[in-house]
């Protein structure tokens, strides 16, 4: 991942280190609305594989997964065999864990279904915020939730689909991180007031 900073200096969400990996996602993904399939898929399997762990060892990983899941492309990760579940367990560049991965294939499924009934990725979650990013006015981040009436409705509405590792807690980082909604602090540089949206 190339890494380019704005300024180290600036004021930024509490959960942002100096890690150039973080202050870049932080920086430029984190809260910013995304609309790409391929894009939300790539993090719904990320924040799925970051369950019991820090988001930054995924960041860190994240390169390597995008190699392992073939950049994310939903119809070759479905395709994915017992065989390759059993070569991605060998992939140390990723969480060699054997209920992740397997969810990962199954959720490329549960995608490829969607797309089936004509309706894509996208259509799929962004109903949940009535297509239109929440922003949390003036949140310390100790007032932040940890999940919501939305991300609750979403985890129900994923499993019921057949997907995994997609918890309302997971459904919460997952809308943060693709910015259904906006949580960056009132101290934040990058804090907007609903108004702004």
């Amino acid at each position: 991942m190339s890494v380019k900073l704005i300024e180290a200096s600036m004021n930024r969400c509490y959960w942002c280190s100096n890690d150039p990996v973080y202050i870049y996602y932080h920086d430029h993904e984190w809260g910013v609305p995304v609309h790409d399939d391929r894009h939300l898929f790539e993090m719904l399997i990320l924040e799925g594989a970051q369950a019991g762990l820090s988001w930054i060892t995924i960041l860190r990983k994240r390169d390597a997964y995008r190699e392992a899941f073939c950049n994310f492309e939903v119809t070759t990760v479905a395709a994915f065999t017992e065989q390759d579940v059993n070569r991605l367990m060998q992939n140390e560049g990723i969480v060699r864990n054997r209920l992740k991965i397997s969810a990962a294939i199954q959720n490329a499924r549960c995608v490829l279904a969607l797309l089936a009934e004509g309706k894509t990725l996208n259509e799929f979650l962004w109903c949940f915020v009535d297509h239109q990013p929440i922003v949390n006015q003036g949140l310390a981040h100790h007032e932040i939730p940890t999940q919501t009436d939305q991300s609750v409705a979403m985890s129900r509405a994923l499993k019921k689909r057949g997907f995994k590792f997609v918890g309302p807690t997971i459904c919460y980082a997952f809308m943060q991180a693709v910015g259904m909604v906006n949580d960056h602090e009132p101290s934040c540089f990058l804090y907007v007031g609903p108004s702004k949206l």
